[in-house]
């Protein structure tokens, strides 16, 4: 006899396995499935998906090590600090980020325990319908079984895209699994895509030694974010070192054990090669929706890949629900959590809502960029009439004595109403800040609610404040 849940997730990253976990917690007998060991020694399946074992976890581990170089070599002279004989150990640094994934991964099965999800070891697909819910195929080391599921849910998250003149093997040419596992730090790395990925990553090894080259099809840098930041951050990341050829058309590369050699045709039409150590692929990310057996249950696919679902989830078989990476809106860690919470409520009865506008944005670069709502170029297309205070770091007592002046905050708000539409901010620890932007937003309020609340002196957040007085042309102090 087959096992029976009230929930199965399929896929135990952000998305999956705080759905499992919120289910659970709401009283549903639960199973959550997963495949992938992610470079497990065993072959076990490793939890917490892309995020916690490829992308943001460890990215942000390098992140820190290689700003902690940075900071060695560049920044603590400025304090009366001399150090000398830097060296830079990468083996020890990327053990150091392996030993945080691998404690976060533990971390996920205690708390299936602790929550009594539970953990069903290998890929989960459907082979059809059931009476009162539906078949789900869980293929593993020791072989396959099937379970019935009276709701499910997909959490399946994404993959890097490839191009397909160009393999990808992780050792020369790397997506973002084989460029956070290098063994050495790389004389000259190049860069395919200027978005979140290829910068964070291109600044870790910048940081650490690499004369990095990212190029980028688009003729704008970082077009999906404010026009004021993004301006501030291609001067602020040339002037660190990294360098950008923008509305670039990728050629043929080719790649051996000495190098990548990679033929492209320049803005200005003109042809260049970019000779390199390493090369970096990181054009994006598409859904993991194939393998899931979605026809024997009568769901199909979008020409892209996603799977449709309605604002809550919903996909249009009932009691099958997606999440994360796999449906619309932005490819975020938190954004796919928020929608595992939200499903395993629905699916207990409750009546949650998801605000998809106030879904805040980070890149972990140096200075950070963070943004929560809408643009000023997407609000002036929209004929939104707008007010804007901007604010900078330079004029923050805090940032100063830290070293991290670069960078503004900025709040715009609906001229009439005084409502904040959107936050925006390049600066030290803009991830934390924009978090007060978010609840803000979140609860409708106006740039003379954050004007008006007394903040910490001297703090980051400061900068925030005076942003928003600065939107009725009265910041204290500039």
């Amino acid at each position: 006899m087959s096992k029976e849940f009230d929930v199965v997730v399929i896929g135990a990253g952000p998305g999956g396995y705080i759905a499992a976990i919120r289910a659970a917690q709401l009283g549903l007998n639960v199973a959550c499935c997963e495949s992938n060991p992610y470079d497990d020694p065993k072959g076990e399946p490793r939890l917490g998906g892309t995020c916690l074992n490829v992308g943001c976890i460890p990215s942000k581990a390098l992140l820190a090590s290689s700003e902690e170089v940075e900071n060695v070599n560049h920044h603590l002279a400025d304090h009366g600090i001399t150090v000398k004989d830097v060296a830079v150990d990468v083996a020890k640094m990327l053990k150091r980020k392996d030993d945080i994934v691998g404690k976060m991964t533990k971390g996920i099965e205690f708390l299936f325990r602790k929550n009594k999800v539970t953990l069903l070891k290998g890929h989960g697909k459907f082979v059809g319908k059931a009476d009162g819910g539906y078949q789900v195929e869980i293929a593993g080391k020791d072989g396959a079984e099937t379970v019935k599921a009276k709701q499910v849910i997909i959490a399946t998250g994404s993959k890097a895209r490839h191009l397909p003149s160009i393999p990808v093997d992780n050792v020369m040419v790397c997506d973002n699994e084989g460029a956070l596992k290098f063994g050495e730090v790389p004389k000259k790395l190049g860069v395919i895509g200027a978005g979140v990925i290829g910068l964070e990553l291109g600044s870790v090894w910048r940081r650490l030694g690499a004369d990095v080259t990212i190029l980028e099809a688009l003729p704008a840098f970082l077009g999906a974010v404010d026009a004021g930041v993004a301006k501030e951050a291609q001067k602020l990341f040339t002037k660190q070192g990294l360098k950008f050829e923008l509305g670039v058309k990728i050629g043929n590369v080719k790649a051996d054990k000495k190098g990548v050699s990679l033929a492209y045709t320049a803005a200005d039409g003109s042809e260049k090669t970019l000779e390199c150590d390493k090369l970096i692929v990181s054009i994006g990310r598409v859904p993991n929706t194939d393998k899931l057996g979605l026809d024997a249950v009568g769901l199909a696919v979008d020409e892209r890949g996603f799977i449709p679902v309605d604002d809550h989830c919903a996909t249009t078989v009932p009691g099958i629900w997606a999440i994360g990476d796999v449906v619309r809106g932005p490819m975020l860690a938190h954004k796919a959590e928020d929608e595992g919470v939200a499903v395993a409520e629905r699916i207990a009865g409750q009546k949650p809502h998801i605000d998809y506008n106030c879904i805040p944005w980070v890149i972990y670069t140096s200075p950070e960029i963070a943004w929560v709502g809408k643009t000023e170029q997407q609000l002036k297309a929209e004929g939104r009439e707008t007010k804007a205070g901007q604010f900078p770091f330079m004029a923050n007592g805090r940032a100063l004595g830290m070293g991290a002046a670069d960078g503004f905050v900025k709040v715009i708000a609906d001229a009439k109403t005084d409502e904040i539409l959107g936050v925006h901010i390049i600066g030290a620890n803009a991830s934390d800040l924009i978090a007060e932007a978010v609840v803000a937003m979140e609860f409708k309020a106006a740039s003379e609610d954050i004007a008006r609340v007394c903040h910490p002196h001297p703090s980051l957040s400061e900068v925030v404040r005076e942003a928003a007085l600065a939107v009725d042309k009265r910041a204290l102090n500039m």
